[in-house]
């Protein structure tokens, strides 16, 4: 494919700007990562909304684009060598858009931070997850309090290794970067959405509290909570 409109999921989410990225996404923690890192690089984008609602996701031109179903995707029509680049995957996307501007991913540490963001992709972002689904969705109907309480331990867990590491440091790897971009909307939806603050110690710990206010008074934070816009 050399060209935008070679892209099926074009025809159902048309571009505004051609020139632009093209966001397919939802703002959910995976989702306000990448609306994120665009708001923080001042990158041009458009954002189309995939509704879950609708099932969005399920139809066959953002299958086109992502055969996993999921969010966010982009379609970037500069990409390497000029050429379109269609990803998916929230860690892959922030770690090419990096690598795009030259920012929020430096050369002297770069591999601590992916490391934290892998933390996030393979541990954090998953078990809260599976937590959110025993304390806001259909979980919670369920009596025998195993499965929520391995999850519960488990997110307890981890919080504490990032309250650890967060000891000295206003941010996970130094300076603010894609990693804190991964890990801050987990950490929002954990304490804000799922209500799982209390049964996770969240306020009980010295220093991750503050680093998510830290992370909310980023301007940027709070316009990426609210793109794509729902409709």
């Amino acid at each position: 494919m050399t060209t935008l409109a070679d892209f099926p999921i074009t025809r159902r989410w048309p571009p505004v700007n051609p020139q632009a990225i093209q966001l397919y996404s939802l703002p959910t923690p995976n989702g306000i990562k990448v609306s994120l890192m665009l708001e923080e690089t001042g990158l041009a984008y458009d954002p189309h909304l995939v509704d879950f609602g609708k099932n969005d996701q399920m139809t066959p031109e953002f299958l086109s684009l992502n055969p996993n179903n999921k969010i966010p995707a982009i379609i970037d029509p500069q990409g390497p060598g000029g050429q379109p680049l269609a990803l998916f995957e929230s860690g892959a996307i922030l770690i090419y858009l990096a690598e795009k501007t030259g920012k929020f991913l430096p050369a002297a540490n770069r591999y601590e931070v992916l490391q934290w963001l892998m933390f996030q992709m393979g541990g954090l972002g998953p078990m809260f997850g599976q937590l959110g689904f025993f304390t806001a969705f259909a979980g919670k109907e369920i009596e025998d309090p195993r499965p929520k309480e391995r999850y519960r331990a488990e997110a307890e867990r981890i919080l504490k290794v990032l309250d650890r590491a967060l000891e000295g440091r206003e941010w996970i790897a130094g300076d603010y970067s894609i990693a804190d971009m991964a890990i801050g909307p987990w950490l929002n939806t954990l304490t804000g959405f799922y209500k799982a603050g209390e049964i996770t110690g969240f306020d009980e710990l010295k220093n991750a509290p503050a680093y998510q206010e830290r992370f909310n008074a980023r301007p940027a934070v709070q316009r990426a909570k609210n793109i794509p816009a729902r409709g």
